[in-house]
């Protein structure tokens, strides 16, 4: 059975649903390497004006960002939310204590998370993108081919990054082609490599 994507913080989505065209994820990582138990929200980017505003780019519906109480960053600063509104594609943030635009440029590339005991627990058959981490990447005849060790994004979209049983890693793009069911309580996801899907779509 296919298995539902939860990855950040927006309503979650039937795998089933993705795999005929219907492709979402929730909030993406944005360079860095993603836990088990804390969840990229945002990123803050440059001052907004003169006391102590910041741009903030979530990763998810904009409107959740201040419901789970303070966030923090990856040293485990927190960051308490004052006033936010939209802005374009991104928010408009004030901080607890940031009062200046000295102390918002301080800001700018800070990622925000949140500690996925504050999110929704996924329902049946749905999963947050850290629940990745860790699953055997199994062919599509069972034989194991390597683990997920890390789930990035890059900004070009979600990335897969498995140790293969050669012991060496390799980053392979997050679509349905490639990773096509999901088994969360088994353990495992069914991975095609490339260069299969490549050769099953000459053929065909």
């Amino acid at each position: 059975m296919g298995t539902h994507i939860k990855g950040h913080e927006r309503l979650p989505v039937n795998w089933r649903t993705a795999m005929i065209g219907l492709y979402f994820i929730l909030p993406q990582l944005q360079n860095s390497a993603m836990t088990k138990d804390d969840i990229l929200l945002a990123q803050i980017g440059a001052a907004h004006g003169i006391r102590g505003e910041v741009r903030v780019k979530p990763f998810g519906e904009a409107d959740m960002l201040d419901r789970y109480g303070p966030l923090h960053d990856a040293q485990g600063r927190s960051y308490e939310i004052t006033a936010m509104r939209p802005q374009k594609t991104v928010l408009v943030v004030r901080f607890k204590g940031i009062g200046s635009r000295e102390a918002a440029e301080a800001l700018n590339g800070v990622e925000l998370f949140v500690d996925r005991s504050a999110l929704p627990a996924p329902e049946e058959d749905e999963f947050y993108l850290s629940d990745l981490i860790g699953l055997q990447a199994v062919s599509p005849q069972g034989e194991t081919l390597g683990k997920i060790v890390e789930v990035h994004d890059f900004g070009a979209g979600d990335i897969i990054e498995i140790r293969l049983t050669s012991g060496k890693t390799e980053l392979f793009a997050f679509t349905r082609e490639i990773f096509p069911e999901i088994r969360i309580a088994q353990g495992e996801i069914t991975f095609v490599p490339p260069e299969t899907v490549s050769e099953r779509e000459k053929e065909e």
